[in-house]
């Protein structure tokens, strides 16, 4: 089967599993999710599971990366963060959906290796920082969206809420055990935040302080 096919394939297995948002669907066609895997795994680029990257960590499954965008709700005028680079994947998705991306991965060598492939895949609308993605990134606060691919342990980070403009959303998987991790949706409304708890998920835990920077952020 040619890789086209598999692609296809994929978006046909998403749709029936409850992505409905042509634009989200449209954004994972387009991109091309090899780009971001070890060569030893291209074959097994357009199956819908996660996969290792190095370091501990894994590309995320793409139902996984699908439905989290679609509950995001991305339009082309909004300005999203997004805490785990990771390989880039879901930051390429989110390129095509949002005016302006700034993505944050506290590990140094994936946000390079990530930084080349969006380079190579033309996508100039991202801006990259290796630093403690619980801080988020205030300099460039308020954000309309925010997107976090690692669970956060017990309660969502403040700082994170506390940089989404009003009528922003955050999507992030919060840990309520060592088992129980749910993805949750935080919408910030005039009067304060409103909470929904949405799908159990399984994502690395959420770490402060970049491993290359004890202590504090690195730039």
């Amino acid at each position: 089967m040619t890789i086209e096919a598999r692609k296809i394939r994929l978006i046909m297995h998403l749709r029936k599993s409850g992505v409905v948002d042509t634009a989200v669907l449209s954004a994972l066609e387009r991109i091309p999710r090899e780009a971001f895997l070890p060569s030893s795994f291209h074959d097994q680029a357009y199956e819908d599971m996660a996969l290792p990257i190095g370091l501990g960590q894994t590309i995320s499954q793409p139902l996984v990366v699908a439905l989290m965008t679609q509950e995001l709700r991305v339009g082309d005028r909004l300005k999203v963060l997004e805490i785990g680079t990771g390989s880039g994947y879901q930051t390429a998705v989110l390129s095509k959906l949002a005016r302006r991306v700034y993505t944050i991965e506290r590990h140094r060598p994936l946000l390079k290796a990530a930084e080349a492939v969006l380079e190579q895949l033309r996508i100039r609308n991202v801006t990259t920082r290796c630093a403690d993605g619980t801080r988020g990134w205030p300099e460039q606060a308020p954000f309309d969206r925010v997107i976090v691919t690692a669970a956060a342990q017990g309660e969502v980070p403040k700082d994170l809420t506390d940089q989404l403009a009003v009528g922003g959303v955050l999507v992030i998987p919060v840990a309520v055990d060592r088992r129980d991790q749910r993805v949750v949706r935080v919408t910030r409304t005039p009067d304060g935040l409103e909470r929904e708890e949405l799908w159990p998920v399984r994502f690395v835990p959420l770490i402060p302080e970049p491993p290359d920077s004890p202590g504090g952020r690195a730039e």
